[in-house]
């Protein structure tokens, strides 16, 4: 049987949550439409949060609303808290990944909670999808962010994370995402911590979602793979970053990853032509911008056959 390995883009919502220039809602979505066309059947395709906070995601109801429309792509959102969430929900989100941060300091300066009142929230908000009769139709995924450190804290205790874990999982989230949010992993420490989630999870998938602000993002990604895990987030272009992190580069770069995954054994179904051609509209679209990503730039070896 082929060994699959799932690919999701975020690159609209964690990639251009950073971007100062606000870019228009029918770009996002010729985004959406570009990469979906490659074969990535998941997509994080805005944020629903306070246009004040971030103006980039004003047009969250109406990037949602065309992303849905795309035939053969899921959309995912982000939410910070139950408020926004439920607003996901009257929106018609698909997916609804709900951020929380294992570090206190971290939870606090992000989305202004305790880590236990964000578990609560989630847990309020798996509860209203229920009574909406949406439980099949609308799936609920915990980003556990600082899950491998934290730029306030510095180490965060596994054992504090494995708690969070068994709290989100007895909430009844449909997904874990183990964030590396402010690229402070290395592989030894991703193998162990995702081995031992995989086993808390039983059923429940686990997804990996790693930033590459020391370089070591594509480098946990192989530990990752080696744990288990087959999904992945990552951004086209390299682009985002968490706003705390020193250096605030963004995720593993999407191109990279698949050529990665793909030289692994593994399969993605991505068309890697298609997606570099994507790649280089980025340029374009975002002419300020650094992007990173080495594919665009070098090309696949001669030797590169792909699953």
């Amino acid at each position: 049987m082929t060994d699959l390995v799932e690919i999701r883009e975020v690159g609209l919502r964690d990639g251009l949550q950073l971007v100062k220039e606000v870019l228009a809602t029918e770009v996002k979505l010729e985004w959406c439409r570009l990469q979906a066309d490659c074969n990535f059947r998941e997509m994080e395709v805005t944020s629903f949060v306070p246009p004040s906070v971030i103006p980039q995601f004003a047009d969250s109801a109406e990037v949602l609303a065309g992303a849905r429309t795309i035939k053969d792509m899921r959309a995912a959102v982000l939410v910070p808290n139950l408020k926004w969430g439920l607003r996901a929900l009257d929106h018609g989100a698909e997916k609804i990944t709900f951020v929380l941060s294992v570090s206190e300091r971290h939870n606090q300066a992000n989305v202004r909670r305790s880590t236990d009142q964000s578990i609560s929230e989630f847990a309020q908000l798996v509860k209203e999808r229920d009574s909406r009769g949406s439980k099949s139709s609308v799936a609920l995924s915990a980003a556990m962010a600082t899950t491998f450190g934290c730029c306030f804290e510095g180490d965060v205790a596994e054992s504090r994370v494995y708690q969070v874990v068994e709290e989100v999982l007895k909430a009844g989230c449909d997904e874990l995402n183990m964030c590396d949010t402010v690229g402070f992993g290395n592989p030894v420490q991703v193998k162990r911590m995702l081995s031992e989630i995989l086993k808390q999870a039983g059923e429940i998938p686990v997804a990996a979602h790693f930033h590459d602000t020391r370089g070591m993002g594509l480098a946990n990604a192989v530990a990752a793979v080696e744990a288990g895990v087959r999904r992945f987030d990552s951004s086209l272009g390299g682009l985002g970053g968490c706003p705390f992190a020193t250096g605030a580069s963004g995720n593993i770069a999407t191109e990279d990853c698949v050529y990665l995954m793909e030289n692994l054994g593994l399969t993605t179904g991505v068309d890697l032509g298609g997606m570099l051609a994507v790649r280089a509209k980025m340029d374009q679209w975002l002419p300020n911008e650094p992007l990173e990503g080495k594919l665009l730039r070098a090309g696949a070896a001669t030797n590169f056959r792909g699953n």
